[in-house]
């Protein structure tokens, strides 16, 4: 059995008296790749950022690498692309390993030089969404998809073991998500990475990941994506309150 990276537990998150999670549990797996769904307002994003500390944590239990939250220190060990990444501005005046070398200037301090190793992380993780070739360019400059995949690259420079990516589809057309998800497989397959991904695209993320989570204040099935396909109605009954007509994309 591959080793337990994230493992939340009874976890309930309240904004003043709206309960907005109740009795969470959550678990990722090295090499898995996890769908987390559920529809807007299901608390997905608020249970993001409590997992990532951007929220306090008020009830319940998270470990990474069995490590408590709060004594948890090895932030480098997990990349997060955010929902704001898809909202850039793309008249921002930067280069695509400008904005990479952004992933890797926290840990440097920002007034330190890039050294060579640095120099060298960057290009990697850019070579490693197949960038390459536009290293020295605008990122405004890009399509859509394009820059998703620097912002990928932002996420993976600290070479990091986990990959959190929030809505990362939104906005993007077909063709690039199509192209998206064929990069996780290979970021998985290729590099061990470990994807944990939110959406509220419920066709898509239940052909192309592993394991499924459906999110509505609680999670609802917590499964592998075949037995998520085979009892789908119930689950979705269960989940969204009322029946759900799933669309699976064509790409």
């Amino acid at each position: 059995m591959s080793s337990l990276l994230l493992d939340v537990n009874q976890l309930s998150y309240r904004y003043d008296r709206r309960k907005v999670l109740d009795n969470v549990f959550l678990r990722l797996h090295e090499g898995e790749m996890l769908g987390l769904v559920g529809p807007n307002g299901s608390g997905k994003s608020t249970l993001l950022k409590v997992m990532l500390g951007l929220l306090p944590l008020q009830e319940g239990e998270v470990r990474w690498y069995g490590t408590e939250l709060t004594k948890f220190k090895d932030w480098f060990k997990i990349g997060y692309v955010s929902q704001k990444a898809n909202s850039f501005n793309s008249g921002f005046p930067a280069t695509v390993f400008e904005v990479v070398s952004m992933g890797i200037t926290g840990k440097l301090g920002l007034f330190k030089r890039l050294g060579r190793k640095e120099r060298e992380q960057i290009e990697a993780a850019i070579e490693m969404v197949d960038l390459a070739g536009y290293i020295k360019q605008n990122i405004g400059e890009l399509s859509g998809g394009q820059q998703q995949r620097v912002f990928i690259a932002r996420a993976l420079v600290s070479n990091p073991k986990v990959l959190i990516l929030d809505e990362p589809t939104v906005g993007v057309d077909a063709k690039s998500e199509a192209q998206f998800y064929q990069l996780l497989k290979r970021l998985n397959r290729e590099h061990r990475l470990s994807i944990l991904l939110v959406s509220h695209d419920l066709g898509v993320v239940s052909k192309e990941m592993d394991t499924i989570a459906c999110l509505n204040q609680k999670i609802h099935f917590h499964g592998g994506a075949r037995e998520f396909e085979e009892h789908r109605d119930e689950i979705l009954l269960r989940s969204y309150g009322h029946d759900v007509q799933v669309l699976h994309h064509v790409h």
